[in-house]
């Protein structure tokens, strides 16, 4: 193709994803819709009606350094500082993990969980590891009379947190702490709901994961010893003690340890109603379970 011929809409989004593919990117033209978007400020949706608009240099060279970011392998969720979630738009940062489609059914079994509730009926919730808040915020966002405490070892973390809580407009009912695990919860509290989708992913699996998610998403939200269930025991022996009589657990966790995650809720004798929720590709993912009368 000439450089002669004008920078077109289209044509900086057939270049680019052809020159993403070649770097091994598996969506190369999303990527490439995504970051042309936002480096033109509208919603990728727009780009096609816009095709033979030509693009002037200013914008044609925010777009290169976007491109080059993804190109030398940073995600294009940290490229952009944003991820969508539950069709929310979320900032996100290194240090934060990028939001999975997976954790959206985390929260979907959650508001399942609370759809009985009247609107005047107060609804306390806590997530644990809360990392970006998507969980929490995107909850609060569904439901109006909830308050949520939203915790995270990391503070860092929980700015990034703090930061989409103000953008969906839910900071009033969402209070943050930080901690490991429950040190950050005041004694004494109770929750109807306790979510989590804490670090899972055994050392083990480290070689088969992808290198850009090694590089560039925080190790300490991604791996647990114990073959990955560490942290997942110790929310499923401490987490009975923060529920209110009836009050619910969930949470996710790699397929190949949900026997294993089963069996462990089981065996503390702290919950009835053990179930195991499927994710989209039909694979174990989530614990559901109700503490024990």
């Amino acid at each position: 193709m000439s450089t002669a011929e004008p920078w077109t809409i289209g044509r900086l989004l057939n270049w680019t994803t052809e020159y993403l593919e070649s770097k091994g990117s598996e969506e190369a033209r999303l990527e490439a819709q995504l970051m042309l978007g936002h480096a033109l400020s509208c919603p990728k949706i727009q780009l096609y009606a816009r095709f033979e608009e030509v693009v002037d240099e200013e914008k044609r060279a925010k777009f290169r350094e976007l491109v080059k970011q993804r190109a030398a392998g940073k995600p294009v969720a940290y490229v952009l500082g944003t991820s969508e979630f539950y069709s929310m738009e979320f900032m996100v940062t290194p240090d934060v993990l990028i939001p999975r489609p997976e954790t959206e059914h985390l929260v979907i079994e959650t508001l399942d969980l609370l759809k009985g509730r009247s609107a005047d009926q107060s609804v306390s919730i806590l997530d644990i590891g809360t990392g970006s808040g998507i969980i929490a915020v995107t909850i609060a966002k569904q439901l109006k009379h909830t308050s949520l405490l939203a915790t995270d070892i990391s503070d860092k973390a929980l700015a990034v947190a703090k930061l989409n809580a103000e953008k969906h407009g839910v900071s009033e009912r969402l209070e943050f702490a930080v901690g490991d695990l429950f040190q950050a919860v005041p004694s004494g509290s109770r929750f109807d709901v306790i979510v989590s989708n804490p670090p899972y992913i055994a050392q083990s699996e480290r070689p088969l994961m992808d290198a850009h998610v090694i590089e560039h998403e925080p190790h300490v939200a991604l791996f647990a010893e114990e073959e990955g269930t560490a942290v997942l025991k110790r929310i499923l022996e401490e987490a009975a003690g923060y529920l209110k009589p009836d009050g619910w657990l969930l949470l996710e966790f790699s397929p190949m340890v949900a026997k294993r995650v089963a069996e462990m809720a089981e065996a503390t004798g702290f919950y009835e109603k053990v179930s195991i929720g499927k994710d989209l590709a039909k694979l174990d993912r989530y614990l559901i379970a109700k503490k024990a009368a």
